[in-house]
Parts: structure tokens; sequence; C-alpha cells
């Protein structure tokens, strides 16, 4: 219905992001709302997916139209709704999670929130030989992070926006306080705090 939205960005939370396009506040749920922390009071362009259910409706934005084509792959996969193909497209590089399916790599696929040995093995029934045309140039550098610029204080604020995005893609407290402590050792944005947990709860 919507192929994209462009507007403001109005509002950055754990789970969602408000785009301000002419009065109208659009919530649109994101695999990271915190990657558009930089972006804050600009205007974005976000290629949206609209999912209608017969009790739900919600929008579901992206950076590029080639991560919104491999959320809506995973919808197509039995057992994998929109948070969980979120948890996916924020938790592991694009190219990990394609090779992944294309080499049966199930113990890998597992270690996202919701994926069990069951849906791992029907991720890659269901998709395996379809993803070729998603995986060139796609996000070379989702994981990668910025050259950190030197910082007086740790921004504890940071930190703790970044536990709740996690927990918002449904990893466990169990999962995030393992690896909190070294995280903390570190001055990073939300982002970049974000990635660097995503990059360790897949280890």
């Amino acid at each position: 219905m919507f192929e994209f939205i462009k507007g403001r960005v109005e509002y950055i939370g754990p789970e969602f992001v408000v785009i301000e396009n002419n009065g109208v506040g659009f919530q649109i749920s994101t695999p990271n709302p915190f990657s558009f922390k930089q972006d804050y009071g600009q205007e974005v362009k976000v290629f949206t997916y609209h999912h209608v259910r017969q009790d739900f409706m919600a929008l579901y934005g992206f950076h590029s139209r080639e991560e919104k084509t491999l959320f809506i792959k995973l919808l197509d996969v039995t057992g994998i709704g929109p948070k969980g193909a979120l948890a996916i497209l924020a938790s592991g590089e694009p190219e990990q999670v394609v090779q992944a399916i294309e080499n049966e790599d199930e113990a890998f696929l597992v270690k996202f929130p919701g994926v069990g040995k069951k849906t791992a093995r029907q991720i890659i029934l269901d998709l395996k030989g379809k993803l070729q045309n998603i995986v060139p140039d796609f996000f070379p550098d989702l994981f990668s992070v910025d050259k950190i610029q030197p910082m007086q204080n740790v921004h504890s604020s940071e930190f703790e926006e970044a536990m709740l995005a996690l927990q918002a893609l449904g990893y466990s407290e169990k999962e995030i306080k393992k690896i909190s402590p070294e995280l903390k050792k570190e001055q990073l944005t939300t982002d970049q705090y974000i990635k660097k947990a995503l990059q360790r709860l897949l280890k």
C-alpha cells in the first residue's frame, strides 16, 4: 500500500520511530529505531511495509528497498511473524543470514529470538536459492561500528536505550545481562551499542 514515506523524524523509541509528514505522525516499527538517531529532526525516506491482519494493522520501515524485500520474504516463512523478521534483520548482517540459509546452517539461525530448530529448518526450506537478488551490495556496513569520537563521559542513557531496544527485539534479560558488563566499559552511541551487542549475541 505504501512504498515509502518521506518526512521528519519526530520521535525515536526502543520499538518504533515516528515520521511526521504533512502534519500526520506515522508510527513505524523498524529493526533498529536508534539507527535513525543521527537523522532526528531531519527529513528521511523510509521504505515501508503495511502489515494487515483481521485485528491488527502496523507499518514497518526500512532504510532500503532491499531490506524491505528480505523482511517480506521472511514473513512468507511459516512460524516467522513481523517481530521475528525484525529481530533477524536487526541481529545479523544480511549476507550472513543469506549465507546461513544457503549453507543450511541451522546453528546460526537458532540464535535469533523466537527461532527454534523447526523454524530454522522452515526458513531454509522456504528461502534457500531465492535470495540471490538481494545479496549484492546489501548493507555492507550494517554492523560496522563508526569510528568512535572521544567523549568525556559515559552516556548511560545511550546504553539504557540500547538495552531497551534489545528487549524489544525479543532477547531475554539473561542474554542481555551476559553481554552488558563489557559493553558498559565502552563509550558509544545508542546505535553503536546495539550493533556491538548484536554482534556478541550472535557469537
